[in-house]
Parts: C-alpha cells; sequence; structure tokens
C-alpha cells in the first residue's frame, strides 16, 4: 500500500505507478537515505519527540538494513516508489511499530533534498582526488620536459616557441580552478534541509541544528519553501563538470591532432589506443573522441536541469524527480572520463624531435627577430615591417630566418650584426621569455611548484 493511500479510493493504475517511480535510479542513494535516516531518528528521541527506546530499534534496524544492502543479502524491491519508501517499509518489516514513527517530522520532500545533497557531496569529492592525480601526472610530465621545444599556435597557425612543459602547465591551470569551482558548489551545498519537512517545517519541536550536525554539514538551510524547492545546489555542480569536460575536450582535440602523422607529437599507448576493423595500420584516439564526445552528453545534462527549473512554482514538483538522473550522469561521465584520460595521458610516448623539428618551421621566431632591432632603438612598428619583408623574402628564395645571410638582414636595417642568428635559434627564444608565466624553463619550474603545492595543501586538507 502507497504512503500516501488514505486519501484515495482506487489503487494507481499500474503505469502510473512504473511512471512514477524513481528508484530504479535513486536506489544509489541508499546509504545517504539511512544516513540521514539515523541522525533524523537519533534528532527525534534527543527532542523527546519518539522515545529512546524506539529511536533505538530504528538505527539498529537502519544498520542492518545497510549492512544486508552491502554484503548483498538484501535486494532492492523495484516495485517500491522509490528508496525511501523501500527503506522505510523494509524497517517497518523487521522493527514493526516504531519504524513507522522515523517518518515523524519529516517529508520525503526534505528527505529527498538531504539526499542528494549528501550524495553529491561523496561525489564531488571523489571527483576532485580524480583531478589532483590528473594535475600530479602533469606536473611529473611538465618535469621530464622542461626543455622540450614545440609551436605553440594562435588560430591553429604556428605563432611562437613554447615547451611541451610550459603548454601542459596551462592546463594545470585550468584543472586547478575546476577543482575550486567544484569546491564553491560544495560550499554552497553544504547546509542541511531535514527538517523543512513537506514546505512548511513543522510544529513538532525538531532540532534542526543537531541534524545538520550529526550529518557534518555547517548548518541547517534557513528557509523552509527553499529547502525543498531548488535544485540550484545540482545545476551549479553541473555547471562546474560542464567546464571541466569542456577543459577535458579541448586537451583531447590536441591530443587527437598530436597523435596524427601530420603532427606525430606524441604516441598513445597500445592499451589506450584501438584499432579498425578493416585498415589494419590504424591507431586510433579513441579514447580521446569518446571524451569530446561525452562533453556534449555532459552539457545536456546541463541544459536538462536548467530547463526543468525554470518554470517551477514553489514549493516542490513531481517536475523535481527529472534532477536525478541528469546530475547522476553528469557525475558518472566525468569520474569516468578522468580515470580514463589520465592514465592515457600518462602513459603516452612524446616525441620530442619532432615537437621540435615543427618548431624550426613557420618563421616562429619573427617576433624575437622584430624585438631585435627594438632593443636596438628601431621603433617597434618599424621593427615589425622590416621583420615582415625578411619573412616574405625567406617565403619566396625558400630560405629561413636561421639560414638568411648576414648581407639580407643588413639590406633591410643596417642595425642587425652576426649576433642575430644566436639572439632568434628557438632555445634562446624559449630562454630568454622570463616574464611571469613564460616559457623559459626557470618561470616553468616556478609553474610546476606552485602546482605541486596546491595538491600538497589538498593532500593536508584530506587528512584534516
Amino acid at each position: 500500500m502507497k504512503l500516501w493511500a488514505g486519501r484515495f479510493s482506487k489503487e494507481a493504475d499500474h503505469r502510473v505507478n512504473d511512471f512514477n517511480s524513481s528508484i530504479r535510479f535513486d536506489s544509489r542513494m541508499y546509504k545517504q537515505d539511512i544516513k540521514g535516516s539515523l541522525a533524523h531518528a537519533k534528532m527525534l528521541s534527543a527532542a523527546g519527540i519518539i522515545s529512546s527506546e524506539d529511536a533505538e530499534k530504528i538505527c539498529d534496524g537502519l544498520k542492518g538494513i545497510l549492512s544486508d544492502l552491502e554484503k548483498g543479502i538484501l535486494g532492492f524491491d523495484f516495485d517500491a516508489e522509490d528508496i525511501h519508501m523501500f527503506v522505510e517499509e523494509e524497517l517497518t518489516k523487521r522493527i514493526g511499530e516504531a519504524g513507522k514513527r522515523l517518518h515523524t517530522a519529516r517529508s520525503r520532500n526534505d528527505q529527498v533534498a538531504l539526499d542528494i545533497r549528501l550524495y553529491l557531496k561523496d561525489e564531488g569529492y571523489e571527483i576532485i582526488k580524480l583531478l589532483d592525480d590528473l594535475l600530479k601526472v602533469l606536473c611529473d610530465m611538465a618535469c621530464a620536459n622542461l626543455e622540450t621545444v614545440m609551436p605553440g599556435y594562435t588560430h591553429l597557425q604556428r605563432a611562437q616557441p613554447v615547451t611541451f612543459a610550459h603548454h601542459l602547465m596551462a592546463y594545470a591551470q585550468m584543472f586547478m580552478r575546476d577543482v575550486g569551482r567544484i569546491k564553491d558548489a560544495l560550499s554552497r551545498m553544504d547546509l542541511c534541509p531535514l527538517g523543512a519537512c513537506a514546505l512548511a517545517g513543522t510544529t513538532y519541536p525538531t532540532d534542526r541544528a543537531l541534524t545538520a550536525e550529526l550529518l557534518g554539514f555547517a548548518g541547517p538551510t534557513a528557509n523552509s519553501l527553499d529547502s525543498v524547492s531548488d535544485r540550484d545546489f545540482c545545476i551549479e555542480l553541473c555547471s562546474a563538470i560542464s567546464v571541466i569536460m569542456m577543459h577535458l575536450s579541448r586537451f583531447s582535440e590536441e591530443i587527437i591532432a598530436w597523435c596524427s602523422w601530420e603532427f606525430k607529437f606524441i604516441e598513445l599507448d597500445d592499451s589506450f589506443s584501438t584499432g579498425s576493423s578493416i585498415m589494419p595500420q590504424k591507431k586510433n584516439p579513441d579514447v580521446a573522441e569518446l571524451v569530446r564526445g561525452k562533453t556534449a552528453r555532459v552539457y545536456g545534462d546541463l541544459m536538462n536541469l536548467l530547463s526543468m527549473m525554470k518554470s517551477l512554482p514553489l514549493a516542490y514538483n513531481k517536475d523535481m524527480q527529472e534532477d536525478k538522473e541528469a546530475i547522476f550522469d553528469a557525475v558518472d561521465t566525468v569520474k569516468l572520463c578522468l580515470a580514463t584520460f589520465t592514465p592515457m595521458l600518462s602513459t603516452c610516448r612524446v616525441m620530442k624531435e619532432n615537437m621540435r623539428a615543427a618548431a624550426a618551421k613557420g618563421f616562429i621566431n619573427a617576433t624575437d627577430c622584430a624585438d631585435y632591432l627594438t632593443k636596438k632603438g628601431v621603433p617597434f612598428r618599424d621593427a615589425y615591417k622590416i621583420t615582415g619583408e625578411l619573412v616574405a623574402y625567406c617565403i619566396a628564395k625558400g630560405l629561413t630566418l636561421e639560414k638568411l645571410p648576414i648581407e639580407e638582414y643588413r639590406k633591410a636595417c643596417p642595425e642587425f650584426e652576426n649576433d642575430i642568428y644566436e639572439k632568434i635559434s628557438l632555445e634562446t627564444c624559449v630562454c630568454e621569455r622570463r616574464s611571469t608565466g613564460g616559457p623559459a624553463p626557470t618561470e616553468v619550474k616556478k609553474q610546476i611548484g606552485s602546482v605541486r603545492e596546491f595538491l600538497n595543501r589538498e593532500d593536508e586538507n584530506e587528512k584534516a
């Protein structure tokens, strides 16, 4: 019999039951549901709302259900409406009348709001751990490639020389911000809605601060209507996850290009590549391609959540049951992508010679040639024009700036001297870019150091 059956003279149509049921996907929150019920029972007893004997029976029964679910002794009843009803009905079967007192001074509205917050807090910290693992790999790879010169690009055109370490540290900055975004979302999620009941609180003398404390929240939510009727914490977390996926997708796009014969900057390990059913020579970067594709899926989850909430009046509406599949899918997807992307990256082979060879083409030291003249007093705009004319001459003659005779340099501008060749060497171009955040090895070492300090703080916070 349904919890709400007393009001109705007919059983719900079986199609309504199937349509209404959420246990197929909210059963994953069983730990959080039981944890919330344990805290609620303890609060009810402390407030004198139920007897200590009933509270003890309830807590023992809940712990037994949890243990049996964990051991596989008890399976979910998918005929139950949701995880909350499954647990409550199982509890009542086991301990009798005392089990019926557990739902005093709460509603499924505040119960589900609690469960999903608890679940997403747990999952948010798991995502942070996976991001930390990726950051560690980026640091290790950067340390091994401080002097691996490669072309930096704008508009997918070779632009200026950088190092592979510098390139990796750009992504490290992005993923560190992603950690911050997840933490920000978790901090705003860290309030306990239990006790808000259906929408207007309760006449029982509950202690919501105690419930929040027992569940590890910073405190109770401030408004009972808001407590049960918003899912902005799901939307904010999904938004942060979408940004992570966007960063992973951009990185994947580069990896896909770098693996191609046209670049050949890296080679993925065989264990993180796939082949073709018809072309025996193929080695495909399917992991990176799937990460790129799954990014669209997570964006869809975010749009699902935003669209679901955009027209809902206060307070709870059944539409909000749709929040779980979307946010669960986003969480599952980003965790799967991070857990696969990180070892794919850590096991790839960096083809340093090919990166260096690509950097030697495309006149990516032209800016340094112009800077050479500027430092000798030539106005930058004039130096820029002179260098552009030299590049055009080299292209016409099949030369590079490194191979251009000094006589041709001096024809363009008498300020050129023989030291121009040393000044425009790729290694000099990189090493001289010592401005804060630049690609010089000394600067990239600082960047790696700051990421490692960030990770050390993460480790300390986790231990605390």
